[in-house]
């Protein structure tokens, strides 16, 4: 195969350690059937859910586009902050909104964003399509450390979360889409991620320790589990640790 069957493809910024080749920078890419841009981003090793930008010999095109020898192509990153709710050539379906589906391989991320209020999403049962298909159906910014599972066409939104801790995750899942303050702090559950409701401090009373008993007096309920909240030791931990990853936080 001879560099007249070839594309040049050109990675910014971080998408260039992604690439599973020497040289990751600029890439010489056999054309050995016809391929898309996604089929040889993907190739390489890199998602199309990292991608956001492509240029083939300086003009914009979509991920369906078919190569041609002699193409140079240049691939660009996310330019943080990234708004889901703004259609764009490779992303046409925007988002309503900011939720998330959080795969197991970053489980410890779920908690953290149900934290802050976000929905996200997670089914410790769940396979590569079945994440795939619920992604797309409710329309969910997939979190993962899987680059398999990211390659699913019917992922649109995703992200391939690069730090291993999960303090450093929720701040470079923050960093990426912009968000700085918590849009709803602790009213979701953290276990079942269903939004919490009041509840008097009565109709509890039998479940609480003594010195919750004492001390404390505004509760919630989730109307899943049946798990009780209240601004104890335990949330306050909490909240210094999601500070501790900037986030800010009332109060």
């Amino acid at each position: 195969m001879g560099a007249a069957n070839e594309v040049l493809l050109e990675f910014a910024g971080d998408l260039a350690s992604l690439v599973r080749r020497p040289g990751g920078v600029a890439v010489r890419y056999a054309l050995e059937r016809r391929a898309s841009v996604k089929d040889a981003l993907e190739a390489l090793g890199v998602p199309h859910t990292e991608v956001y930008g492509l240029f083939v010999d300086g003009a914009a095109v979509d991920f369906g586009h078919l190569l041609e020898p002699g193409q140079r192509v240049r691939v660009e990153p996310a330019a943080p902050p990234v708004d889901v709710a703004a259609p764009t050539l490779l992303r046409p379906r925007a988002l309503p909104g900011l939720r998330f589906l959080v795969d197991e391989n970053v489980a410890k991320l779920a908690p953290l964003l149900r934290a802050l209020g976000f929905d996200a999403a997670r089914d410790r049962r769940a396979g590569d399509a079945r994440i795939a298909r619920q992604a797309a159906a409710e329309g969910r910014v997939v979190l993962s450390r899987d680059r398999a599972l990211l390659k699913r066409s019917a992922i649109a939104w995703g992200r391939l979360v690069r730090a291993a801790m999960p303090l450093e995750q929720l701040a470079e899942v923050l960093g990426l889409f912009g968000v700085r303050e918590a849009p709803a702090p602790f009213s979701r559950c953290l276990r079942c991620n269903l939004e919490l409701a009041a509840v008097a401090k009565r109709d509890v009373l039998p479940r609480l320790e003594p010195k919750t008993r004492l001390y404390y007096d505004e509760f919630s309920i989730c109307p899943g589990c049946g798990r009780i909240y209240w601004r104890g030791s335990h949330q306050e931990h909490m909240r210094a640790a999601l500070r501790g990853a900037g986030v800010v936080l009332p109060g």
